[in-house]
């Protein structure tokens, strides 16, 4: 692959999706590209970029981002998450609430559904009484495809391996030939979007529940920094933010860690 090849690619994938791609990563380029280049009849991935330079074409350079973007993700992926929204946000959020009888939570990057899907699973098995409030669980990610993915609520045999007990499959899901589907009545707790983190976020309400995990560790310390003040208004006072392991909110006030390993679970404070 031609140097301006890899050069152009993170460019394209910075400017679209705000992420950094490091040096020395031409292997993963190559490697996540070759397909793209071969279902558009090309030999290779300089042909490719030869193609995005060449047409400005919007579509060709979608099916590029999402190849570049990770999608990693699992049901109750990392566990010790799911467990305090169990013991200690939910419990939280419906004392608060109890007047209004509403929920509202954003999955912000949630891939092929696994995560808010997860939270609705854990709602339906833990919290009957939620069953008569207004809940609504918005998802969101950068890419269509995994959008529509998630939509269909479809998993293959691996899939649900990682992180579901055979009794919640079979509370949830129902086998479809070589997948497993889940049940409606959850499907229809969750709404989907497509979204870019860096951009605006228009029409959205004001969350209960934001999970924003495993995704700023792409970003650079600007945009990253950006998105988390940006949340600050997002999030009403006293409610929570889930980030990965590996991050934190922006030095200040308006958050408070809950003190529990591993969470990556923030409360939102008034500033004082």
């Amino acid at each position: 692959m031609r140097r301006e090849s890899f050069e152009q690619i993170r460019s394209l994938i910075r400017q679209r999706a705000s992420i950094v791609l490091e040096e020395g990563k031409e292997y993963l380029v190559e490697t996540r590209l070759k397909p793209v280049a071969r279902a558009q009849g090309l030999q290779d991935v300089d042909q490719l970029c030869d193609r995005l330079d060449r047409g400005r074409n919007r579509a060709l350079a979608d099916l590029v981002v999402d190849a570049m973007t990770t999608n990693e993700t699992s049901f109750f992926r990392d566990a010790v998450p799911f467990d305090v929204m169990l013991d200690v946000v939910l419990p939280e959020v419906m004392r608060h609430n109890a007047a209004s009888k509403t929920l509202r939570i954003w999955s912000a990057a949630c891939s092929t559904g696994q995560e808010p899907y997860s939270v609705a699973m854990l709602i339906a098995d833990h919290f009957p009484a939620l069953a008569e409030w207004d809940v609504q669980i918005l998802a969101s990610d950068l890419s269509q495809s995994v959008l529509l993915r998630a939509e269909r609520g479809e998993y293959r045999q691996v899939e649900v391996n990682r992180g579901l007990s055979a009794p919640q499959l079979m509370r949830h899901f129902e086998r479809r030939g070589m997948v497993w589907r889940l049940h409606h009545r959850l499907r229809a707790r969750v709404s989907f979007q497509q979204l870019n983190l860096t951009e605006a976020w228009s029409g959205l309400p004001t969350f209960d529940i934001v999970l924003l995990r495993n995704v700023l560790i792409y970003f650079d310390v600007a945009d990253k920094d950006a998105v988390l003040r940006r949340m600050v208004g997002q999030i009403r006072p006293d409610g929570f933010l889930f980030l990965g392991g590996s991050e934190s909110p922006p030095s200040g006030n308006q958050w408070q860690r809950v003190e529990v390993p591993r969470s990556g679970c923030y409360r939102r404070v008034e500033a004082f």
